[in-house]
């Protein structure tokens, strides 16, 4: 399988240390070889090999030079659209920044693929919450693909546990803490820190940006529910649906509130089948300290599927990293593997 890396930050460099470390082994037990052909990145260059590029060498490139001018290579200088159209890629994984509003650059990144007749694994929430049905029609029309795991809950397979293993369960309600930089706060403020000082640790250990705005005011968290919806309950939600409120007004008397109660604060996304249809919300809630939810902490992401017949059903893990998502875009590969 021939791959297009359309970014080669974090997430790009996170899979290729595992094409390192474990592609033989994926070659022998799944029959699967993958072979990076292009990488286009904005700032770090473009570099395209028909023939394969040495994912360490990749790497070795970026820890040295910080870009990709060294590495060798036949051709050099396509931009990422050029790459998706000339390139011998049957995947093209698109990485490059998310953007909530808008869905671009990656949006038309993903529409390029698709009407060039190449499946697409992205880690990308912009195009998936804004348009993920358009992307889906045409790509059945080209009897493509789409993995989208990486974008609710990172490596954590939520999205694949939902689609396949709960398929018959009868999904009637989601509920999940989908965004670890506001679950980190949230934790240390059951310590005694204020929001402040919380922010300002999760800024200091890379978990919150320098403008914390997406993540502290549910936009980000909102994105994900909104792709919940759409792809698990087949709903047609957009951004403007979700019923939105971040955790920047919370206060220590608020902790202290909830925690005399035996509860506890926790922003969470749901997203639930009623009688005016799926509705979807962010928001911080009081649960009680014996709900699943309740004791997950830190950095870590989880959610509880409320079916028919199993009920309750929880799945706890990594919501982000550069290792954590690149495996996620291993998953898709294989279940496009699987399925060609």
């Amino acid at each position: 399988m021939r791959l297009a890396l359309i970014g080669f930050g974090n997430v790009g460099q996170g899979f290729a240390e595992i094409l390192v470390d474990k592609g033989d082994d994926l070659a022998r037990r799944y029959g699967l070889q993958l072979k990076i052909v292009a990488v286009s990145d904005f700032l770090k260059g473009s570099v395209y090999n028909p023939g394969g590029l040495d994912p360490a060498g990749l790497l070795a490139a970026v820890r040295t030079d910080g870009d990709l001018s060294n590495v060798k290579a036949p051709q050099r200088g396509l931009d990422a659209l050029q790459t998706i159209r000339s390139s011998n890629a049957d995947v093209i994984i698109e990485l490059s920044y998310t953007d909530l509003e808008t869905g671009q650059p990656a949006l038309d990144h993903i529409r390029a693929a698709l009407e060039n007749g190449k499946h697409v694994v992205t880690s990308n929430k912009g195009p998936i919450a804004l348009n993920f049905r358009e992307l889906k029609s045409l790509a059945n029309d080209k009897e493509l693909q789409i993995g989208v795991e990486g974008t609710v809950m990172s490596g954590t397979p939520a999205l694949h546990l939902a689609q396949d293993l709960l398929a018959g369960a009868g999904i009637k309600r989601i509920q999940g803490i989908v965004n670890g930089t506001t679950n980190y706060i949230l934790t240390r403020m059951e310590t005694g820190a204020s929001y402040a000082e919380a922010l300002a640790d999760a800024q200091a250990r890379g978990y919150a940006e320098a403008d914390p705005t997406g993540d502290v005011e549910g936009y980000d968290a909102a994105g994900k529910a909104v792709i919940l919806a759409n792809l698990l309950m087949d709903a047609a939600l957009s951004m403007a649906d979700v019923q939105r409120q971040g955790i920047s007004k919370l206060t220590p008397q608020d902790i202290d509130e909830a925690t005399s109660a035996g509860e506890r604060w926790k922003l969470i996304a749901r997203v639930e089948q009623t009688n005016d249809g799926v509705k979807a919300s962010v928001q911080p809630l009081r649960l009680p300290i014996n709900h699943p939810l309740a004791s997950v902490s830190g950095a870590t992401n989880a959610i509880t599927y409320t079916t028919d017949l199993l009920g309750d059903v929880t799945l706890v893990g990594p919501g982000a990293g550069r290792m954590e998502t690149g495996y996620a875009i291993i998953g898709d590969l294989l279940a496009i593997h699987a399925k060609s």
